[in-house]
């Protein structure tokens, strides 16, 4: 299972929200690309990089820093938020992000999802951000009335490979994930499945490699000193 840490990107520096919220931000560094660069250091596979402001505007806002990074991270990384035209893909795939991710767009315009799959296949995966089961859009700030594990089904007809999966009321809050929706979502298709939200101890990473997932991106945990990234890449690395 591969382990991602993650960088949340708002007005150019590295911060985290709780439960999405705008309101509720902590500052944990000046510098995206020093925050990056550190994790890969500390033995990260992969990174994970959501662009906040574009989450909630559908402006790639912060995309020099995420090019930046890209640019001079010799590890893969993946990038969301606000991801809503094939011109931010193809500036971003060609910039050398590995991974896009489509969030509201691939609830809202199924033809653009298509089509973004027809044209980069594994390099595009879809976040389903959900709360209490049903689909959130527009910077987790509306829910839809569309149930997740219907949206995954649908997808995986599409041809997405990779889904990013977001319990909201998890995240941030250090409570560990919400495991059986995830077994559920797992269960339901065939595609490579990324647990987001609430990963807090070791004994959740255990338990998510048990559901026999793709990956678990990590943040708060990690910003906060909860978990050591250098320990728990040993770890994964060793199992």
């Amino acid at each position: 299972m591969i382990l991602f840490p993650a960088i949340d990107i708002r007005n150019g520096k590295c911060v985290r929200l709780i439960q999405g919220d705008y309101n509720k931000e902590k500052v944990y560094g000046e510098s995206p690309v020093d925050m990056a660069a550190q994790w890969a250091s500390q033995g990260a596979k992969y990174i994970h990089i959501v662009d906040l402001d574009g989450a909630k505007t559908g402006e790639s806002a912060n995309k020099s820093i995420i090019k930046s990074i890209a640019e001079q991270i010799s590890i893969p990384i993946q990038v969301g938020g606000g991801i809503r035209s094939s011109a931010i893909i193809e500036e971003y795939i060609n910039a050398g992000v590995d991974r896009v991710i489509i969030g509201t767009a691939a609830i809202n315009n199924k033809d653009f999802l298509q089509k973004a799959v027809e044209q980069y296949g594994e390099k595009i995966a879809v976040s389903i951000d959900a709360r209490s089961g049903f689909v959130a859009t527009d910077g987790w700030t509306e829910t839809s009335t569309v149930k997740a594990i219907d949206l995954v089904q649908e997808l995986e007809g599409l041809g997405v490979q990779t889904i990013i999966y977001t319990d909201i009321l998890k995240d941030g809050m250090l409570q560990g994930p919400n495991f059986t929706e995830l077994e559920a979502i797992n269960n339901a298709a065939a595609v490579n499945v990324i647990a987001s939200g609430g990963v807090t101890t070791i004994e959740d990473i255990d338990r998510l490699k048990n559901l026999n997932l793709y990956g678990a991106i990590i943040g708060k945990a990690l910003y906060d000193g909860t978990l050591s990234f250098q320990e728990i890449a040993g770890d994964n690395n060793a199992g």
